[in-house]
């Protein structure tokens, strides 16, 4: 089965995308087309991708689903004229939200991904560039670290950092394990002060070696046996260490940042 899905906002529908990629994965047995398109905002705009909408339903030979989160009322009624299945995410929650606050809506587009909080912005921006200030072990100064990632390389440390700066002002610093460190089975000394904001990442050995393979084939370090002593040694060490360690072989990023930021007991809210 294949169905076309699109996901239509005016702003940069990176939420409406967001919510309806979480409900269409329900239903892994559905090869979904989808397509996202930002930035609708006028009648003319919504009556071009309303023609998008009603060319795939006759291709697909079934009605294309719309997930549309849109403010203004003139545009959104465009879209319920289309030859698709229209899931209206402001209609069906905003209306009982008004009723339950007692407050009516503000209709302002863009506000969930513009700049409404500079400071809230800048948070973001500072936390990123720590991330990337503090990769890889470029800097090993952790004082100012909200947490710090520990593991092999290739386990996910790099993007994981950046995606807790990017949506929730976290300072996230990452640090690879070396072979010495593997070999002494010990932290070194700059991290072994940082042990209470710290947490490792590990990765199955042979997924592991198949990202390697990728990065550089046939090269020792991307080898099957390196991979394993190089898994095996980091998870003893951060056992030995008493370092909470979370696999990342089957999580997303979003997943495994929830899961550190838990264990922290760092509550923050998304940006």
């Amino acid at each position: 089965m294949r169905r076309t899905v699109f996901f239509i906002s005016d702003g940069t529908a990176i939420t409406t995308e967001t919510v309806g990629h979480s409900l269409l994965t329900q239903f892994p047995g559905v090869a979904f087309q989808q397509v996202r398109i930002p930035f609708v905002d006028s009648p003319a705009k919504a009556r071009d991708a309303v023609a998008w909408i009603d060319q795939a339903s006759a291709a697909d030979g079934a009605a294309a689903i719309a997930f549309i989160s849109i403010v203004d009322e003139h545009t959104r009624s465009v879209f319920h004229g289309s030859r698709g299945i229209t899931l209206d995410l402001f209609a069906d929650f905003l209306d009982t939200l008004e009723s339950a606050l007692g407050v009516s809506r503000e209709s302002t587009v863009g506000r969930a991904h513009g700049v409404a909080n500079s400071d809230r912005y800048e948070d973001r921006m500072e936390a990123t560039n720590y991330a990337l200030t503090h990769d890889d072990g470029i800097s090993l100064s952790y004082e100012n670290a909200d947490l710090i990632l520990v593991g092999i390389s290739r386990t996910g440390k790099t993007p994981t950092c950046l995606y807790m700066a990017l949506h929730f002002g976290v300072k996230a610093a990452n640090y690879p394990l070396t072979e010495k460190d593997l070999e002494q089975q010990r932290l070194p000394g700059h991290l072994r002060m940082h042990r209470d904001k710290t947490v490792g990442l590990t990765i199955d050995a042979d997924r592991l070696a198949q990202i390697r393979e990728t990065r550089r084939p046939g090269s020792p370090y991307a080898s099957l046996k390196q991979c394993h002593w190089e898994v095996d040694a980091a998870e003893s060490l951060l056992r030995s260490e008493g370092i909470e360690v979370f696999a990342t072989t089957h999580s997303s990023i979003e997943e495994i940042a929830s899961r550190v930021l838990a264990h922290l007991g760092m509550q923050r809210e998304m940006y």
